[in-house]
């Protein structure tokens, strides 16, 4: 059987590398015209990092990226709300979060997989589905495969064309994203913050030697998002924060509003099967969108191990996912509202209730994020 994967985003490649490390030839179909270290940047947490060490690339993202062992939730001035410690989960585990720029990520996993089994400027456009997938691409060529896999993200044609109507939610946030060059205090080093405001709020954390990948979001119900000034918005923010956007040059910002899909019930029909945002595009607010993709080859791959026939390891790939993907999708969903309160009083009790939460609930809350299935 040859198999097809629509998309070669971090999901895409993983599940490629995961199968070809099984003997699978695999195509990738990738609507883009190359490979490019474009993009924001991006945490791969604990869990991803445990694939991609049993993929054999933990040290290249390592040595790409910088290793994270703290997360911080702190109030507009950088006084820490919450704190969690990651030394124990290194420990647990053997591997560390890591902070990397997106698009070295992507280079990092198709040098692995190969570039000659990546075919670019090829946007799908239609499927027919009879004995086989017929998938025939914008630039009117079209090819058959056995087994089709969609990659292809938030949008994606092969879940939009071969399963029931799904639904975007929009969180009605809006996000910049940004990466600028400047010397980030010793104290942000290893440990990311996000600081909570009234109705938006602010992420950094330090991606190389002098890199630095930002994130800011707003309700885009309460605020002006065309034509915005950063820096006014975020004007009581620390200082830290406002000479972090006024480095960032135009080019390095990127937009976009925060949407999810609403759980769907199925992720699979006979040789076609779904991963990554495609199957469960969550909102960003637990760092864990592609996070969860790469679980999901990894599933893919211990179920294939097992020597089960294809469509029972997408059914099974699919009963042992679910649950946890659902979890991350709507403990996201709530976490985005909460971050983002707009009333005052609200903000105190939220804060207040932050700095209550014993170390132990959230060690035991990461314990669940980044355990992976048992296959």
């Amino acid at each position: 059987m040859n198999t097809a994967i629509i998309g070669a985003g971090i999901g895409g490649l993983t599940t490629a590398l995961t199968l070809q490390q099984r003997n699978i030839d695999v195509a990738i179909y990738e609507g883009a015209p190359a490979i490019k270290p474009v993009g924001a940047g991006i945490i791969m947490a604990n869990n991803a990092m445990q694939v991609f060490q049993q993929l054999g690339i933990q040290s290249a993202i390592e040595k790409a990226g910088n290793k994270i062992s703290r997360l911080r939730i702190t109030d507009p001035q950088l006084h820490d709300l919450s704190v969690i410690d990651l030394h124990s989960f290194e420990a647990k585990y053997g591997v560390h979060n890591v902070a990397i720029h997106r698009g070295a990520l992507q280079q990092i996993l198709a040098d692995a997989v190969g570039y000659e089994h990546i075919h670019l400027s090829k946007r799908l456009s239609r499927i027919e589905k009879n004995d086989d997938f017929t998938l025939y691409f914008d630039d009117h060529t079209a090819i058959q495969t056995n087994v089709l896999i969609g990659a292809d993200g938030i949008k994606s044609v092969v879940r939009n064309q071969l399963f029931e109507q799904s639904q975007l939610r929009n969180a009605h946030q809006y996000c910049w994203r940004g990466i600028c060059e400047m010397d980030l205090h010793e104290r942000h080093h290893n440990a990311p913050v996000e600081a909570w405001g009234k109705g938006k709020r602010f992420g950094f954390v330090k991606i190389g030697a002098k890199k630095v990948y930002w994130y800011a979001l707003i309700n885009s119900l309460s605020f002006t998002t065309h034509g915005v000034n950063l820096v006014n918005v975020f004007g009581d923010f620390h200082r830290d924060i406002l000479e972090i956007i006024s480095n960032t040059p135009q080019q390095q910002l990127f937009e976009s509003e925060i949407i999810d899909l609403k759980p769907i019930a199925k992720w699979h029909a006979d040789r076609v099967c779904l991963v990554g945002d495609a199957a469960h595009a969550t909102t960003p607010n637990m760092g864990q969108g592609a996070c969860q993709a790469v679980e999901d080859a990894y599933v893919l791959g211990k179920l294939l191990d097992k020597g089960l026939p294809l469509e029972k390891t997408f059914a099974e790939y699919q009963r042992l996912r679910q649950k946890k993907a659902r979890m991350i999708v709507d403990t996201s969903w709530r976490m985005g509202q909460l971050s983002q309160l707009e009333n005052d009083w609200g903000i105190w009790v939220r804060n207040a209730l932050l700095k209550l939460v014993p170390p132990i609930a959230n060690q035991k809350q990461m314990e669940t994020v980044f355990r992976l299935a048992t296959v």
